[in-house]
């Protein structure tokens, strides 16, 4: 617990800097492009338009059921990708973040805990300008803005705290033993047909012990959130309240472990360059 506290701390007494240096990250990323920070919507919206051409014409476009209407399949794919996108992004680039600043950092007074928050908080920023985007596509579509919208801060919330929660781990594992960077960029890569991006859950109605099995992914409970929210059909975090505390239990399993590992390897991370 104490751990915890102290990473915490950190984030919070530091936010300015974390929202400063995030910025300054996009900025110095994408200076030599043309199109400059257009990029971190673009590539996800190609991302998306190439998954739906694939999935779609596979499955022959037909729609998805959601309670008792059924949803386009690119608005559906469309939600969920924006939700996949940031995890994978903020929980990549964060992996590796320590270990490519250590030797910078290593001299400045500045807490180590603080820069995958920096990595996570400039893909951030993207995730609110997709959803920005969504919500005016959906608009649009004809799928306007419902009561169900009040949910959405809470996925967001959610969402943050899984890439950052997980990343903790990651970052400290990934600056100790370099391998771990490579072994995650593989797993999140097969976890996207694993996390209901892709294609509906339902599917494996006629198996009930698998698709418990796979709801159980945590990235399962945000997506259909953010789809519940988007597509107005329920209040997603109350009629699976059972999926809610569990995912606030893993959240906080994943903040411990990683706190502790954090702040137990911290002062020796110069050691491992």
């Amino acid at each position: 617990m104490k751990s915890i506290w102290i990473i915490l701390r950190e984030q919070l007494s530091h936010l300015y800097l974390v929202r400063r240096l995030s910025m300054y990250d996009i900025k110095s990323k994408n200076q030599n492009n043309y199109l400059g920070i257009v990029w971190e919507i673009l590539t996800p919206m190609i991302s998306i338009l190439i998954y739906w051409f694939v999935f779609a014409t596979l499955r022959q476009r037909e729609p998805i059921e959601m309670g008792a209407m059924e949803v386009p399949f690119f608005f559906w794919l469309f939600i969920g990708f924006v939700v996949w996108t940031f995890f994978f992004q903020g929980s990549i680039e964060a992996s590796k973040s320590i270990y490519k600043r250590l030797k910078m950092l290593s001299k400045m007074n500045f807490p180590l805990s603080l820069i995958p928050n920096i990595t996570i908080f400039s893909k951030f920023y993207t995730h609110i300008l997709m959803l920005v985007i969504a919500f005016v596509v959906f608009q649009f579509a004809g799928y306007y803005i419902n009561i169900y919208y009040v949910q959405l801060l809470y996925f967001v919330f959610g969402t943050y705290m899984l890439v950052f929660s997980f990343s903790l781990i990651t970052s400290t594992l990934s600056t100790l033993v370099r391998d771990v960077h490579l072994l995650l960029n593989s797993l999140l890569r097969m976890a996207l047909y694993l996390s209901g991006v892709l294609w509906p859950l339902s599917l494996l109605s006629d198996f009930p012990t698998l698709m418990r099995i796979m709801q159980l992914n945590p990235l399962v409970y945000l997506i259909e959130g953010y789809r519940s929210v988007f597509f107005g059909t329920e209040w997603y975090l109350v009629t699976h309240w059972e999926l809610t505390l569990y995912f606030w239990g893993l959240i906080a399993v994943l903040l411990t472990i990683g706190s502790v590992l954090h702040v137990k390897f911290r002062r020796n991370f110069i050691d491992y360059l």
